[in-house]
C-alpha cells in the first residue's frame, strides 16, 4: 500500500514514519512541499505519488494565536475540505487526525465519539469544521481519529517544555483543573497503522489509557527526569487555577475521552500514560 503523509516535521507525522509498516510504501511531505490549502498541488502530488491512502497529520496547533490568526481555519478547516475533495475524487482512502477540543468540557465522563461537540475555541472550531468537511466528502471512506495533548521525543511539547523550565526556574506553578489524558505520539502512529490494516472507518478516539491534570502531568516529568538523570535538581512545582493563569484562548475543563471502540476495532490496548512517559522520555537520554 502506497501512503502519502502530510505535516511532514511534526511529532505525529515522525511517528508515523518511524512505526510505518514494512509492507507499506510511504511518502511524507511537509507544508512547503504540499501545501494543503492548495487542491492544485494535492492533485500534483497525488499524480506523482499515487498514494492508495493520505494520512493527515498536518495542522495548525497553536490553540492562542488561531484567536486571532485566520491561518488556523486556513489549514485546518480549508486544508482538509481540500484534501477530502480529493481523496473523493481520485477514490483514495483518507485517515484525519483531530482534537479533543471539539468538546467544550462540561462533560464528567469520557466523551464519546458520538457525542455533541461544541468547541470553546478557534483552534476547536476550526478541527470541528475541517471534520465535518470531510465527513460531506467522503463519509464512510475516511478515518477521523481524535487525540489530545500529544507530545513527542521529536518536535516540541509540554514534556520537552517543562524539562527546560525545570532547569531554568526555581519554581514552577502549573495548572491544575484542566483534566485530560497524555498521548505519547508513537503510540497514537501505532493505532493509526493498526486502525489502516483493519480498514476501520468513522470517528475513534485515542489517547494513552488513564486521567490527568496538567500539575499531574508536570510532577511525573520531574519525578522521571530526577530518575533518569535528564534533571540534577528538584524544584517545587505547585497547582494553579487555570483562571489565574489567563490565555488568549478558553480550555475544556475536561477532555477525557473514551478509546473503547478503537480498542475494539484495532486489536491495540491503551497503555497508562505514565509507562508511556517513561518510554518518551528515555529516548531523550
Amino acid at each position: 500500500m502506497k501512503v502519502l503523509v502530510t505535516g511532514k516535521g511534526g511529532q505525529l507525522a515522525w511517528e508515523l514514519e518511524q512505526t510505518a509498516p514494512e509492507s507499506f510504501e510511504l511518502v511524507s511531505l511537509n507544508s512547503t512541499e504540499l501545501d494543503i490549502t492548495s487542491p492544485q498541488q494535492i492533485l500534483d502530488a497525488v499524480s506523482l505519488y499515487a498514494p492508495d491512502l493520505i494520512i493527515n497529520a498536518a495542522a495548525y496547533t497553536a490553540v492562542d494565536k488561531a484567536e486571532t490568526d485566520s491561518k488556523a481555519y486556513e489549514v485546518n478547516h480549508k486544508g482538509s475540505e481540500c484534501l477530502a475533495h480529493v481523496c473523493k475524487k481520485e477514490n483514495i482512502r483518507m485517515v484525519h487526525v483531530s482534537t479533543d477540543f471539539v468538546f467544550d468540557g462540561s462533560k464528567t465522563t469520557p466523551y464519546q465519539p458520538d457525542d455533541n461537540p461544541n468547541p470553546i475555541n478557534v483552534y476547536g472550531d476550526s478541527k470541528l469544521k475541517g471534520e465535518q468537511a470531510i465527513a460531506k466528502f467522503l463519509g464512510d471512506q475516511a478515518t477521523i481519529i481524535r487525540t489530545a495533548w500529544v507530545y513527542s521525543a521529536h518536535g516540541s511539547n509540554f514534556v520537552k517544555t517543562m524539562l527546560r523550565l525545570m532547569k531554568e526556574k526555581e519554581t514552577l506553578g502549573v495548572v491544575y483543573d484542566q483534566i485530560g489524558t497524555p498521548t505519547w505520539a508513537r503510540g497514537l502512529a501505532e493505532l493509526i497503522w493498526a486502525m489502516v490494516v483493519n480498514n476501520a472507518t468513522g470517528i475513534y478516539h485515542w489517547t494513552d489509557a488513564g486521567v490527568a491534570s496538567w500539575y499531574d502531568f508536570a510532577v511525573a516529568i520531574q519525578e522521571l527526569g530526577l530518575e533518569k538523570g535528564l534533571l540534577e535538581k528538584g524544584i517545587p512545582v505547585r497547582p494553579i487555577a487555570a483562571s489565574n493563569y489567563p490565555t488568549p484562548a478558553k480550555r475544556p475543563s475536561f477532555s477525557v475521552i473514551d478509546k473503547t471502540q478503537a480498542e475494539q476495532i484495532s486489536g491495540v490496548q491503551t497503555i497508562h500514560w505514565r509507562e508511556q512517559l517513561s518510554k518518551m522520555m528515555d529516548q531523550l537520554l
